[in-house]
């Protein structure tokens, strides 16, 4: 039943969200080349402020716990499972006191208005997981960025999402170079849950009535800790907090 009501809720949805990606691609441009960095960051906060909004057409809720908990004016490395686009949607608006950059893969470059060009011009780096020499230096670039301006990368470690909830193994290299170029960051484990949900009959029609949760965890010292010690407590913290 859920499914048959979700058809017309979720057309409008999608013409709603096409709408605010088409009107928000030229204030990108204009805030990023007329203004500079921190106009555009702007517009892309309130980009994905009108995104999160539409997820209440379909009833979609949003609960963020332990944003307090986070470490102010040093570098952060957020580490997430990974559900779902609304895990970034939500993650640049609930954490742009942090201006959150991401590693991202190269297909969304180009071709969607507004996301593409965020991607872009907006501090993350796209990776080509089909090539590993080419992801290290730009994972490594990101990181030194981070250490400069005391911002924020967000990795998430299982690659794809999961269509479940249930989380995949974790992959370490990309945490591995962010962790090493940037000395005096605080790895910040992040969990996500019912963030799948919104895709759980596929691409469409959405799942209706989901309530998101991005639980913050106890931030972790990059140098109080071997890389071994970071992979192993981030990864079983995130895995802890998924409720299936």
């Amino acid at each position: 039943m859920q499914k048959i009501i979700s058809y017309p809720i979720s057309f409008i949805a999608i013409l709603l969200f096409l709408l605010i990606l088409i009107i928000f691609h030229p204030i990108q441009w204009i805030c990023f080349n007329v203004f500079g960095y921190q106009a555009h960051k702007k517009s892309v906060d309130y980009l994905n402020f009108f995104l999160l909004r539409i997820g209440h057409v379909l009833g979609t809720t949003y609960k963020i716990e332990g944003r307090e908990t986070i470490p102010t004016g040093v570098p952060i490395i957020f580490v997430a499972n990974h559900q779902g686009m609304y895990d970034i949607i939500g993650m640049i608006w609930f954490l742009r006191k942090f201006h959150p950059k991401f590693v991202s893969k190269v297909e969304l470059g180009k071709g969607i208005p507004s996301v593409s060009y965020n991607l872009r011009h907006g501090g993350s780096v796209l990776i080509d997981r089909k090539d590993p020499k080419q992801a290290i230096p730009m994972i490594k670039g990101l990181s030194e960025y981070i250490e400069k301006y005391k911002r924020s990368a967000v990795i998430f470690p299982e690659g794809t999402r999961s269509k479940t909830g249930n989380p995949k193994e974790f992959a370490q290299s990309g945490l591995k170079i962010l962790c090493k170029y940037a000395p005096s960051a605080y790895v910040v484990p992040i969990s996500i849950n019912n963030s799948w949900k919104f895709f759980k009959f596929g691409l469409f029609p959405y799942g209706l009535g989901n309530h998101i949760t991005f639980t913050i965890h106890k931030a972790l010292a990059v140098e109080n800790f071997t890389f071994e010690e970071i992979i192993k407590k981030t990864e079983s913290t995130i895995v802890e907090g998924i409720k299936i």
